[in-house]
């Protein structure tokens, strides 16, 4: 079952409707932010290695958020999937979710790539992907030496050159909440009104509106995350192709502190009423067949230990491997409201 973008009444009133099947034992009910078509395969792979049904609801991270505060101790969820760091840190602290003991997801996951255990020893959520926020450059106009690292795009040399999308997106505002762990809150406010000086033009768009941008020479630099460009790499159209002959990519930080990663990861529902289910999807996802998908579907990083990758647009990107930065994933989410207030302060929209 798959209700697709309900508002939270009428939502309500389907589950209200379908309350028997979301009660049975052999199923799991997921409220998911992954809006990826490919995703499809991950979910049926499940059900066939299991037989555990998969009832499912789309939304954006903050509205799974507002639904299960709304919905409360009868809320059907058993297991919550987020892309982004900060909104799983926010689900965390707002107490959503249930921390689980699995010691296969805690030998699997990376501990910098999930959150901290509780004082009985449970954990609040996993990564189970990353993808790395980069920048791309038009190689006829700018060298790849001045935007080696994320301070060099507030220098003066690129003046005029930056494109990027809404600095309050989630995923810059990991970025930048990043950065601040980085360089300290007075120093990460000033690399921000760089930025603002040095916009080609008002923020708009997404990632892949930042690339195209670059490649049309409407700006010379902009921050994508890695999958979107490894979906125009991949691509069989013409003008995709064209697109990617004319940028080069960066993992900057190199040479300090790596480069930026964020997850998307998942969590068990604070009233999961399908517990041991839910579990078992989570451990799912840490599987070999999982992160295989999550790298070859989506084109993200696998984020299990030793998993391996066979997309060939991953590989290309810095040879497949690079330094990424190993602060804590969760700092990026205690940190976005310093963050907010420095966007204000400097007028980044």
């Amino acid at each position: 079952m798959h209700f697709k973008h309900l508002p939270l009444n009428t939502l309500a009133v389907s589950l209200t409707l379908c309350s028997a099947t979301f009660a049975q034992s052999n199923s799991v009910n997921i409220y998911s932010a992954r809006h990826y078509p490919s995703d499809e395969a991950l979910y049926a792979d499940f059900t066939r290695s299991t037989g555990i049904k998969i009832n499912r609801v789309d939304a954006d991270d903050a509205g799974i958020i507002a639904r299960l505060k709304a919905e409360g101790a009868a809320s059907p969820a058993d297991v919550i999937l987020m892309v982004d760091a900060a909104r799983l840190w926010r689900g965390e602290t707002d107490g959503l979710f249930l921390p689980v003991k699995s010691r296969l997801l805690d030998e699997a996951i990376p501990e910098q790539l999930r959150a901290g255990k509780n004082s009985e020893g449970a954990t609040p959520w996993f990564g189970f992907s990353t993808r790395a926020r980069v920048i791309v450059y038009n190689k006829a106009h700018v060298k790849p030496e001045n935007v080696a690292t994320y301070e060099q795009l507030a220098d003066p040399i690129n003046k005029g050159k930056l494109c990027i999308r809404s600095g309050s997106h989630p995923y810059n505002l990991s970025l930048f909440g990043s950065v601040m762990e980085h360089l300290g809150t007075p120093a990460t406010e000033q690399w921000l009104k760089g930025m603002v000086t040095n916009m080609a033009r008002s923020p708009k768009g997404g990632d892949t509106d930042q690339i195209k941008g670059v490649a049309a020479g409407e700006c010379g630099v902009a921050i994508t995350n890695t999958y979107y460009l490894a979906r125009l790499m991949r691509s069989d159209k013409a003008e995709d192709k064209a697109v990617v002959d004319k940028v080069g990519v960066v993992f900057p930080n190199q040479s300090s502190w790596g480069t930026h990663i964020n997850i998307a990861g998942g969590a068990v529902a604070r009233h999961s009423k399908n517990q041991a289910n839910a579990i078992k999807f989570l451990e799912y996802l840490a599987s070999p067949a999982a992160q295989n998908h999550f790298a070859n579907g989506n084109n993200e990083w696998p984020a299990a230990r030793g998993a391996s990758i066979a997309n060939p647009a991953l590989q290309a990107m810095a040879g497949g491997n690079f330094k990424s930065e190993t602060i804590h994933i969760s700092v990026v989410g205690a940190n976005q409201v310093k963050v907010q207030q420095l966007l204000d302060r400097v007028g980044f929209k």
